[in-house]
C-alpha cells in the first residue's frame, strides 16, 4: 500500500513537471513570435494584408474622406469606362477601387462612369462616346499577357486565326482612341492587360516586369509642388503594398513621374539594379491623349486616407483635361 501511494505521488509529481514545462515552452514560442514579427516589421516585411469586406460601412468611410469638391473646374460632362475585366490574377482590390471612382464621381462631379467587363467596349464606334478609360487592374493570363486574346477563348465559332486578328483590332482601337485624344488611368495591375504588346508599353510608360513580397513602402514625391501630387500636402505616403517594378518602355522614362520609392529600402529584390529609386506612378501624352498611372495600391486599406483619394481624383482630372500640369517627359 506504501509503495503504491510512493509511486502515485511520483506521477503526480511527474505530471506536474511535465505541465509546468508545457507553459514554459508555450510562452517561449508565443515570445520567439512576437521578435520574429518584431524582426519583420523592422525589416519593412510584413504580412500580407487580409481582404476587407466592401460593405456599406467601408463604402460611407470611403465617402467621408473623398474629396467635397473637383480639384479644377470641371468643362463638360465627362463620360469615363470604367473597365474591370480580369482574365489571371484577381486582385481582390477590383471592387474596392470600383467603389472609388465610383464615388469621386457622385461627390465631386467631376465625370460620370460606366461600368463594364465587356471587351465589345473597345469596337470603334462604342468608345466614340467615352472622354476617358479607366482599367482597374486588369490582369490577362500569362500565357499571352493579352486580355483581349483571353475573352476571345472562350468564343467556340471562331478560329485561332480570327482571335487573334480581332485582339489585335481591339487593342489598336484603344491605342487609337487615346492617341486622339481621350484619356487613360491605370490602376495597379491594369498595367499587365496587354504586357506583351510594345505599343502598349509605349503608351503606357512601361510593362509590368515583377514585385517582391508586399511590405511597408515610403512613397515619395518627385515633385513637391505638381499640381498632382499636392494631395499629398507636401510629405511622403507610407502603405503596405507590392512594390511593383517595370521593363520594356519603362527604360526610356518617357514620362513625368510623380511617386518613387528608395531601391535601397526594398526587401527581396529578384534583380540587381545600378538605379537608386523607382517610379510607381507617374503621368504623360500619347498623341494628343494623357495618361495616369498609379500602382498604388494591391490593397484596400490604401484607401482609407483622404491623400490617396485626392490623387486619384486629381489623376482622372488630368486625363480627362480638366487639370492643367506640366506633363513634360523625365528624359527627352
Amino acid at each position: 500500500m506504501l509503495n503504491y501511494l510512493i509511486c502515485k505521488d511520483e506521477l503526480e509529481i511527474l505530471k506536474y513537471i511535465y505541465f509546468k514545462k508545457l507553459i514554459v515552452m508555450k510562452r517561449l514560442f508565443a515570445i520567439a513570435i512576437v521578435l520574429i514579427s518584431y524582426s519583420l516589421s523592422a525589416s519593412g516585411q510584413v504580412k500580407s494584408l487580409e481582404p476587407i469586406p466592401l460593405d456599406d460601412a467601408w463604402k460611407q468611410k470611403i465617402y467621408g474622406l473623398a474629396p467635397d469638391a473637383a480639384t479644377a473646374p470641371v468643362s463638360k460632362k465627362h463620360k469615363v469606362l470604367l473597365f474591370s475585366l480580369f482574365t489571371g490574377f484577381d486582385h481582390w482590390v477590383i471592387p474596392h477601387a470600383d467603389a472609388v471612382i465610383n464615388i469621386l464621381s457622385e461627390k465631386t462631379g467631376a465625370y460620370e462612369i460606366l461600368k463594364s467587363v465587356d471587351i465589345s467596349m473597345f469596337e470603334k464606334k462604342t468608345l466614340k462616346q467615352f472622354d476617358a478609360i479607366v482599367l482597374n487592374n486588369n490582369c490577362s493570363k500569362g500565357d499571352h499577357r493579352d486580355l483581349f486574346y483571353d475573352a476571345l477563348g472562350t468564343i467556340t465559332e471562331m478560329s485561332e486565326e480570327e482571335k487573334i486578328k480581332k485582339a489585335a483590332e481591339l487593342e489598336s482601337n484603344l491605342l487609337s482612341f487615346v492617341k486622339k485624344g481621350g484619356g487613360l488611368a491605370i490602376l495597379h495591375g491594369g498595367i499587365v492587360m496587354q504586357n506583351n504588346s510594345a505599343e502598349f508599353s509605349e503608351m503606357l510608360g512601361g510593362s509590368f516586369d515583377y514585385h517582391p513580397p508586399q511590405q511597408k513602402i515610403e512613397l515619395k514625391l518627385a515633385e513637391q509642388d505638381h499640381p498632382m501630387t499636392k494631395a499629398f500636402e507636401g510629405k511622403s505616403f507610407t502603405h503596405i503594398d507590392e512594390p511593383y517594378f517595370f521593363k520594356n518602355a519603362y527604360s526610356k522614362k518617357n514620362f513625368r513621374p510623380l511617386l518613387y520609392m528608395e531601391i535601397s529600402e526594398i526587401q527581396k529584390m529578384k534583380h540587381e539594379t545600378d538605379e537608386k529609386i523607382s517610379y510607381v506612378s507617374w503621368i504623360k501624352k500619347y498623341g494628343k491623349g494623357r495618361i495616369f498611372y498609379v500602382s498604388p495600391s494591391h490593397n484596400a486599406q490604401s484607401y482609407e486616407d483622404s491623400r490617396i483619394l485626392k490623387y486619384y481624383l486629381n489623376g482622372m482630372q488630368y486625363v480627362l483635361g480638366d487639370l492643367k500640369c506640366d506633363d513634360t517627359p523625365l528624359i527627352q
